[in-house]
């Protein structure tokens, strides 16, 4: 059986960030573009405004919400569920950002169980895994990001609807980026954990996305490492500057 090709996938999360009249503003240079037909392109804005850029954008780009809970519904105040998600037309969700684990204390184990509920719920996923400095410089990123990918698999039945997001916490917003070498490195090493731990398949076809201080200045070096399947953005999604990103691989 022949390996599908892994198609480019750039994610924009927009975070804490927006009003109705800048997402008006993101969209206008989204739809003049051009953007890539060769890298599928997503979307997340805060909760509030899903159903606002659902509407605005056109079919081919994706929409993300940035985060849900690990049930359908109840008595949790201030979340989002699934069922909720796809109610209003978007089709994808961030789960395991890094701000989501270090600043709300989200555990592997409930980033884990938010996935598998998101999946089973027929959402696709964005699940983000990273390893803070203090693990990098003590030689433990394989370890750390094993680790998370190992609570996100254990609730995994269909990977077609996963992409990894890799994001060193020590890149995010810091304009610290990790150079393109050392992105790759550990890109292959989750790419080798798939493949020992899952299935060969899983391995080779599963995306794997870079996060972290992505720009347009350093995208084209980042997209031509092997194992690098493109990017999630952060603040440079606002900009029309993602553009270049969205067409890195061009």
């Amino acid at each position: 059986m022949a390996v599908r090709e892994r198609k480019f996938f750039v994610g924009g999360n927009w975070k804490m960030n927006g009003s109705k009249a800048s997402i008006d503003g993101i969209v206008e240079f989204l739809l003049q573009g051009p953007l890539s037909a060769d890298s599928e392109v997503v979307v997340a804005p805060p909760a509030i405004y899903l159903s606002y850029v659902r509407d605005k954008l056109p079919a081919t780009v994706g929409v993300a919400a940035q985060n849900c809970y690990k049930v359908e519904k109840g008595a949790f105040t201030g979340e989002i569920s699934p069922q909720m998600i796809l109610d209003v037309g978007v089709q994808w969700v961030i789960l395991g950002h890094s701000e989501r684990r270090n600043v709300f204390g989200e555990s592997s184990e409930l980033v884990g169980e938010k996935v598998g509920f998101a999946l089973t719920s027929g959402l696709q996923v964005i699940a983000c895994i990273g390893e803070q400095l203090e693990e990098r410089e003590a030689g433990n990123t394989n370890s750390v990001v094993a680790a998370q990918l190992k609570a996100i698999a254990d609730h995994v039945q269909d990977w077609s609807k996963v992409v990894i997001a890799y994001e060193p916490v020590w890149a995010i917003g810091t304009g610290r980026v990790a150079t393109p070498q050392q992105a790759q490195e550990v890109h292959s090493y989750l790419r080798k954990w798939l493949s020992d731990n899952v299935s060969n398949t899983v391995g080779a076809q599963t995306r794997i996305i870079y996060g972290g201080s992505v720009k347009g200045e350093n995208c084209r070096e980042l997209a031509d490492e092997p194992d690098i399947d493109g990017f999630l953005v952060g603040g440079a999604s606002l900009k029309t500057g993602f553009i270049n990103i969205v067409n890195a691989k061009e």
